[in-house]
């Protein structure tokens, strides 16, 4: 039966089996955690990217301090840019293609100056490290529809005049002189009135889920797996313990002291085998006399 499991080895071994399993559970939830803050994100990405655009200080205020549930929200603004301020930010990507952004100071009508990016523009074929042209922005009073994205962080490289490594809002205004909300910056969607040529709009943001569900299903599996690999392990032990049981059974009514097979080996290798009392057992005899007849043929 399966009374070895009650060994040390398979208790081992069992125990083993357990604390993988454990392991695999965990990171089965870990998945499942990080597809849920996934999920959450897309839910509230799709909320606000989706939604009616504030107007007035109430979209003023997202400017100066943007709250994490409140990225992509959607603002309309009028104003006019500040078009001779315009800088573009380097090693930008869209659709898998290497380029810039471009970003103009944006005055509002209540004073307070904005950061709108206008899209982006592809490396450009006459100057190496410079886009051909840079679409002029709407001259005048401009409404301006975008979806607010908090500033980048510093990193640690230059750029050439006129340009931007990074969109680190600080840095910007202090290379204009004068300051700008900190808070956020607006990825332009819409303009009004429209101009002849813009940039090309920027690619919404990523909503895929992600492979987390499939790798939290492989995690369980993985743990139910070990066991069912123990099970097996027991299962064929249980055979072969069977299967001994039953040579030994079938010598033991023979007269050997061992199971038959083992008894084989013996005689294959030379020596003779004898029965528990001592006697050469019938088969070590029939050995004998064939060596006897064939040292006789010999001669």
């Amino acid at each position: 039966m399966y009374r070895f499991l009650a060994s040390s080895r398979w208790i081992g071994w069992l125990l083993l089996v357990a604390l993988f399993a454990v392991a695999c559970v965990s990171l089965g939830n870990w998945q499942a955690d990080r597809r849920q803050e996934v999920l959450t994100g897309i839910e509230r990405v799709n909320k606000n990217y989706f939604a009616e655009p504030l107007t007035g200080q109430a979209a003023l205020d997202y400017f100066e301090a943007l709250p994490e549930d409140k990225i992509w929200s959607t603002v309309e603004l009028t104003g006019s840019y500040l078009a001779e301020d315009t800088r573009i930010v380097r090693n930008r990507i869209k659709a898998g293609a290497p380029g810039y952004e471009v970003l103009v100071p944006f005055k509002t009508t209540a004073g307070e100056v904005v950061v709108i990016d206008r899209g982006f523009l592809p490396i450009g074929n006459q100057e190496n490290g410079h886009p051909d042209a840079i679409p002029v922005p709407p001259a005048g009073e401009v409404t301006v529809k975008a979806r607010l994205k908090p500033g980048e962080i510093r990193l640690d490289r230059g750029a050439p005049e006129g340009q931007l490594a990074t969109i680190k809002l600080e840095d910007y205004s202090a290379a204009l002189g004068y300051p700008l909300a900190q808070g956020s910056y607006g990825i332009m969607y819409e303009e009004s009135p429209a101009p002849a040529s813009a940039p090309q709009q920027l690619d919404p943001p990523d909503m895929d889920e992600g492979p987390h569900l499939s790798y939290e299903i492989q995690w369980y599996i993985f743990g139910v797996l070990a066991f069912v690999g123990f099970w097996y392990a027991a299962r064929t032990q249980k055979k072969i313990n069977a299967e001994e049981a039953a040579e030994l059974a079938e010598a033991q009514a023979l007269g050997y002291d061992e199971p038959v097979h083992t008894v084989r080996k013996v005689r294959a290798k030379g020596p003779k085998v004898h029965r528990r009392d001592g006697s050469l057992t019938d088969e070590a005899i029939e050995d004998a006399l064939l060596d006897q007849q064939d040292a006789t043929d010999a001669r």
